[in-house]
This record gives C-alpha cells, sequence and structure tokens, in this order.
C-alpha cells in the first residue's frame, strides 16, 4: 500500500570536492598626477561600477572636528560643478545611472553603476563631485541638523545606545574611535561650512585618490577616460594624521546605562582588537567564526539553542586600519541577563583554554570557503573588493589564495589566535537595561558593577 511520501534515499548524497575559483583578473595603473586605477574587466553585461576612494575617513578628521568627514562626502552629492543638489539626481536618472557617497574610517568614497553606453557621461559628473563641489551653506545646516536628530532618536533606541557607549568604554576619550563615526551632538552641532570646505581642501587630492572600474571596460578604455576626466587635477597625497586613534581604556569594566523598565537588556562584550593588517588575519577569521561569528557558533548555540536566552548572539571584530574593537553583542530578557554573561564569558575562557574540534573547524572553514565565491557576482561587489585590496594594501592574489588560506587553518592556529586577541582580563561590559532588575545579580558574576544614565555616560565621553 503507497504511503503517498518519496521513498528515503539509501544513503546521504556527500559533498563534491570545492571547485576551483579564480577572483576576476584586474590591472593597476597610475596616471602622472598619482591618481591610481584599478580595472577588472568584467564583460558579461554592458555594466560598469566605479568606486573612487579617497584617503579623507573619519581618522583624517582635525580633532575638534569629528563627523566633518562624513558631512563631506554627504554634501559631495548636493552641489558640483554648475548643477545643484536636484539638478545632479537628474542628471544621473536621465542615464539610468546609480550614485552614492559616503565615508567610513578609513576612506570616502563616491560610487556609480551605468551602462557601458553612458560611463563617460555618467564619469564625468563624478569628475565635478570630485573636483568641484559647491558646498552650499543651505545644505550644510540641513544635513547637519538631520544628524543631529538622528542622534537624538538613537538614544531611545536601545541597541544603538548600547553600540554607541561600548566605544566610549573600550577607547580613551582622547582617541576617534571613541565617538561615532559621523560625530556626537557636541561635534556635529559646531561643523560649519568652513569646516567642510577646509576637510576638503586638505584631504581631496588625485595622490590621495584611487579609482577602481570593475566590468564592461577595458583598462585602455578606464585609462583614456581618467586622462580626459582627471589628468589635469593637482595636488600630492595628504600627510597621515598624527592624531590618536585607537589607544584603548585599561583593565576591565562593567557599566549598566539605566534604561529604567527596559522588557530586555542590550548587551555588549569586548575590548580593544587587533587592525585588518594582522599576520595572523586568518587564524582569528575562523577562531571568531567558532566562537561567534555564525549562527551555528558557540555563544549563539549557547545563549539561543541551550538556554533560550535571545534569538541570536553573535561576536565579531571590526577589520580597520587601526585596531577596531571585538564585540559580542546580544539582547536578552531582562531577568537572564547575568546568566547570559556569565555563559558568554565560559565560552571566551573555554576558545582560550583549549583547542577546537576537527569537526568545528571543518564547519567554520566550510562555511567561509562555500560562500565566499558567490560575493564577488555583481560589478560592485568585484569593485568594492578590489577597494579593499587597496584601502588595506592587500596583496594582488588575496582573493585567489582567499579560500586556500582559510583551508589551511589548523586548530592549533585557532587556540593561539584566541590566546593572543581574546583578553577576559580587559573585558569592557556594557548594557542598556533596568538596573533595578540585573545590577545585583551582574555583580555576583562580574564583581562591581557602574550603573550612569545616558546623559551621564554621554558627559563623560
Amino acid at each position: 500500500m503507497s504511503t503517498g511520501q518519496p521513498p528515503m534515499p539509501a544513503e546521504r548524497p556527500q559533498p563534491t570536492a570545492p571547485r576551483s575559483y579564480h577572483f576576476p583578473r584586474f590591472e593597476r595603473a597610475t596616471l602622472h598626477n598619482g591618481l591610481r586605477l584599478v580595472v577588472a574587466p568584467v564583460s558579461k553585461l554592458p555594466l560598469v561600477t566605479v568606486l573612487a576612494i579617497v584617503d579623507a575617513g573619519a581618522v583624517a578628521e582635525p580633532a575638534d572636528k569629528q563627523g566633518v568627514a562624513v558631512l563631506t562626502a554627504q554634501l559631495l552629492l548636493e552641489g558640483a560643478g554648475q548643477l545643484d543638489g536636484a539638478a545632479l539626481a537628474d542628471r544621473f536618472e536621465r542615464i539610468g545611472a546609480s550614485v552614492d557617497s559616503s565615508a567610513d574610517w578609513d576612506v570616502a568614497a563616491v560610487s556609480l553603476t551605468a551602462l557601458t553606453a553612458q560611463l563617460p557621461e555618467a564619469l564625468a559628473l563624478v569628475r565635478d563631485l570630485l573636483r568641484t563641489p559647491t558646498f552650499p551653506e543651505r545644505e550644510v545646516s540641513r544635513l547637519r541638523e538631520e544628524r543631529l536628530a538622528e542622534l537624538l532618536q538613537q538614544r531611545a533606541e536601545p541597541g544603538t545606545l548600547a553600540d554607541e557607549q561600548f566605544s566610549c568604554a573600550v577607547y580613551a576619550p582622547t582617541a576617534r574611535y571613541a565617538a561615532p563615526v559621523s560625530g556626537d551632538v557636541a561635534s556635529v552641532r559646531g561643523l560649519q561650512r568652513d569646516d567642510v570646505l577646509a576637510f576638503y581642501q586638505e584631504r581631496f587630492h588625485p595622490g590621495a585618490t584611487t579609482i577602481v572600474f570593475a566590468g564592461d571596460v577595458t583598462m585602455t578604455q578606464a585609462r583614456a577616460l581618467a586622462d580626459s576626466l582627471f589628468g589635469d587635477w593637482t595636488g600630492a597625497r595628504p600627510p597621515a594624521s598624527a592624531a590618536p586613534v585607537d589607544t584603548a581604556q585599561p583593565g576591565a569594566l562593567t557599566r549598566i546605562i539605566a534604561k529604567v523598565d527596559a522588557p530586555q537588556s542590550e548587551l555588549r562584550l569586548g575590548h580593544l582588537g587587533i587592525p585588518r593588517s594582522a599576520p595572523d588575519y586568518f587564524d582569528a577569521v575562523v577562531m571568531n567564526a567558532v566562537l561567534g561569528g555564525l549562527f551555528s557558533s558557540r555563544i549563539n548555540l549557547n545563549l539561543r539553542e541551550a538556554h533560550g536566552y535571545t534569538y541570536g548572539a553573535f561576536s565579531s571584530f571590526d577589520w580597520r586600519r587601526g585596531r577596531g574593537p571585538f564585540t559580542v553583542s546580544t539582547a536578552v530578557k531582562s531577568d537572564v541577563t547575568a546568566e547570559a554573561v556569565k555563559e558568554i564569558l565560559l565560552e571566551i575562557d573555554r576558545m582560550r583554554r583549549e583547542e577546537i574540534d576537527e569537526t568545528e573547524l571543518t564547519l567554520a572553514t566550510s562555511y567561509l570557503d562555500g560562500v565566499f565565491p558567490i560575493r564577488y557576482e555583481t560589478t560592485s561587489a568585484i569593485a568594492a573588493a578590489l577597494a579593499n585590496l587597496v584601502i588595506h594594501e592587500l596583496p594582488g592574489d588575496y582573493y585567489d589564495r582567499y579560500r586556500e588560506r582559510v583551508r589551511a587553518v589548523t586548530t592549533a592556529g585557532v587556540l593561539r589566535a584566541a590566546q593572543a586577541h581574546l583578553h577576559p582580563d580587559a573585558l569592557r561590559i556594557v548594557i542598556v537595561g533596568d538596573p533595578a532588575t540585573i545590577a545585583e545579580p551582574l555583580r555576583a558574576v562580574v564583581g562591581a558593577v557602574e550603573v550612569v544614565t545616558p546623559d551621564v555616560a554621554e558627559a563623560a565621553r
């Protein structure tokens, strides 16, 4: 008698051997004025992504002008050449091109994706954004006020507040990484058009700029376009900023940012991490994947599956030129806050104490190996990857050797990375939640606990 169900296979199919993968070939060139080109011809579609990156990130800001890098990058789209922001948006839209401008810790970037036939016209507009921005006073005021409103709104969002206060706890007040990349209330409120103009004039030069092309374009075509549009641009690469970036706060800390009657706690645990240039980068990546970087990681399985404390708990290294933070983040019900912290501490200690088993290693490396090729299927993803090579000065064969180097990580290498880069005695724990519920149980787990209000925490920065 048929059950209507398909027959079960005799045995589970075995995975095939990993296919070889080659990142798209690319070439490099430098114009006579110092502007650098990176070109990856990918001719599957008549589409090109251009990514212009400038050494004008937040780490290059004057100490009292935090947020000016992001504001400057945003303002590039608000007027350039003879066009105001609305006219620029209309021109890009009419030729079917998408454009964006932003800044992070290390660089400012203008990204463009356009049909091959429209590339000359679209890139001419990008030239205007980079070389002749107008920085209208009204747009400076508008974007400044939008940022201040955003900061006010974030004070009411426990997750964002926890992220911000965790940075304050990890980094010394004089370190740029202690404040948000877009600036805090005090710094943003003081930003004026003259500050934007001064930052632009100091940082935006051909010697500080790399233009990445990925898509239906050759080096010959890209260089001819770049020569015609940027060849007469002058200016040397500015010196690196001498301001402190990643100075850490000493010792351990547990701090509650009081949010009375909060039904859950936002937890951030961590400390100073390592730069992207760390020689044991791959060991650290795999170690973090096992600890908290994957859904199947130890921290997530412990807090979510074994104890039911949370919907998800994860750890990460924030890869920057400087030493970004190592962070464990989750949100749990208030009454299990202390227990969740205890379990995270146990997992960090276990990671440092003993080698992981081969099954855990294989699960992590197979995932990192397997998902790698599908990350670079679009011209924008390829351009971003090439920009990453430039920003962090990675070797030209980095992407071709990535999977090989991930598979080469051993259980001993993971243990070495854990012992070198996880520091239980320097953990900075920041929790946004209700101190009446969580403070005493926390003291039983970690000892001293300080409780502050968001206003006090902001003033202490």
